[in-house]
């Protein structure tokens, strides 16, 4: 009776009994550049769309690196909310309390993802899957190339470009090459890989391509380099036929960026709902086909004309990695490649 006499209330002052919706401003640190245009567009004004009572705020930085380094020096009081990062990069904010663990009482779509996507000592989850690919413009490289060994031939003196270590581009092409060249075990020593960046290092005209490295080969400043499968693709699109993505016969890695809750975030509640959202299987349907990462929900329905150009169509020939344990030996890596890959280049 006394429910009756609530909801005959309600009715009678026009009003309607809901449960309290989730609002503020969600405050979320991720890639610039295409992924932000594209992520915005495929996945941020659809939230709005559906969360009116939420705003969100979108901080926009190159790498994972930069991402860490601007949650440390905010770590006292942090003014974000949600971030995008490499899952290596995550394992550290984790490893430093940085973050708060995404579970089933976070989103149900947890639940839904793939195995691969949940990480046992990493607070947060998968939210795209992605690969390393070689890039090639066109004019200069007619036919694209299909070994990685073509970053070293001396006919590309002063034509490579690609982003350095400690980001994972630089750091993912050394445990490609380490594979390539008889590394049994990139974490316990990557010297083989080191070695074979020392031969490509001369031809390397930067390490950090302005504005990224796909518009830097589309224009034809540098004939080739080193990315990412998805935002070689959408460039590819885009360039007019400047630019081509190969994946080499040797194998690629597979790259997996995770989705973050800060630690005494002010965004509170509207955070949850944001990564919610972002896990849903709608939200993973358009940005898959929006931009070609790969979904990590299981239900996600995509088009089969979209998911064949992402790494759901080559996870043959990723090369295994705990990306886990390769946390731990990140900065050695970088150490490695600042004594002596980096005073080699051009």
């Amino acid at each position: 009776m006394k429910m009756l006499t609530i909801l005959g209330t309600a009715l009678l002052t026009g009003t309607v009994v809901q449960p309290a919706l989730a609002e503020g401003t969600v405050t979320i640190v991720a890639y610039s550049g295409l992924f932000q245009e594209r992520y915005t567009k495929a996945v941020v004004e659809p939230f709005l769309a559906a969360h009116p009572d939420i705003k969100v705020e979108y901080f926009p930085l190159q790498g994972s690196a930069q991402m860490l380094g601007t949650l440390r020096a905010q770590k006292a009081a942090p003014q974000a909310d949600v971030t995008i990062m490499d899952m290596s990069v995550a394992k550290t904010g984790t490893d430093e309390g940085l973050f708060d663990k995404i579970d089933e009482k976070v989103s149900g779509h947890v639940a839904d993802l793939y195995p691969n996507a949940r990480f046992e000592n990493v607070a947060g989850v998968a939210v795209t899957f992605d690969n390393l690919v070689l890039l090639s413009n066109t004019e200069a490289v007619p036919t694209a190339p299909t070994t990685w060994s073509v970053l070293s031939d001396p006919a590309y003196e002063g034509k490579v470009g690609l982003l350095g270590a400690p980001d994972l581009v630089g750091v993912g092409l050394t445990v490609v090459l380490d594979h390539m060249n008889g590394g049994t075990d990139p974490i316990a020593n990557i010297e083989k890989g080191i070695e074979a960046m020392k031969a490509i290092a001369p031809n390397v005209q930067t390490w950090e391509p302005k504005p990224e490295v796909y518009p830097a080969i589309a224009n034809g400043q540098i004939s080739l380099g080193v990315g990412w499968n998805a935002r070689g693709q959408v460039n590819a699109e885009t360039s007019n036929g400047r630019l081509a993505v190969s994946l080499p016969q040797e194998g690629t890695i597979l790259q997996i960026n995770t989705i973050n809750l800060v630690k005494n975030r002010p965004g509170g509640d509207a955070a949850h709902t944001f990564v919610d959202y972002a896990l849903s299987p709608e939200a993973q349907k358009a940005f898959t086909e929006a931009m070609y990462y790969a979904p990590t929900n299981t239900k996600a329905v995509i088009a089969p004309e979209a998911m064949e150009r992402t790494v759901a169509s080559s996870m043959d020939k990723t090369i295994p990695l705990d990306w886990v344990a390769l946390a731990s030996v990140r900065d050695k890596i970088t150490n490695e490649w600042r004594r002596k890959v980096i005073p080699l280049s051009r």
